[in-house]
């Protein structure tokens, strides 16, 4: 018997201060929180929706920092320089492949982030 997988349910970064967090998803990469769930004061559950999937970050559950993320962008360029230009620290500079480029950063607790941008097909 196998388990049955009907879609992914949300995508999860644990973090430790939730103002900083929130300045970087919200205001770094434009985030609009959906789900705020305060379980007990100081203890948050926040969920992003990025094209119908949820980004939870949550101070509140246990985890290590991730690398599983890759968000699609309009102009890859663009977002590595304001990543620079807000101090965020870059994982990994721009990668060139054939269907794609792409680089990452990382969140105030070293959850690692990929910034992918596809490449227009000839």
């Amino acid at each position: 018997m196998s388990i049955q997988v009907k879609e992914i349910a949300f995508v999860f970064h644990a973090v430790t201060d939730i103002p900083r967090a929130r300045d970087f998803y919200e205001k770094l990469l434009g985030l609009k929180a959906g789900v705020q769930l305060e379980f007990s004061p100081g203890q948050w559950w926040i969920e992003y929706d990025i094209a119908g999937q949820a980004l939870a970050i949550s101070n509140a559950m246990p985890g290590a920092p991730a690398s599983s993320l890759n968000l699609e962008v309009a102009d890859l360029d663009a977002a590595l320089a304001a990543a620079k230009a807000a101090g965020a620290p870059i994982a990994f500079d721009i990668m060139e492949f054939p269907p794609c480029r792409l680089f990452g950063l990382k969140d105030p607790d070293g959850n690692q982030i990929g910034l992918h941008q596809r490449k227009a097909k000839p």
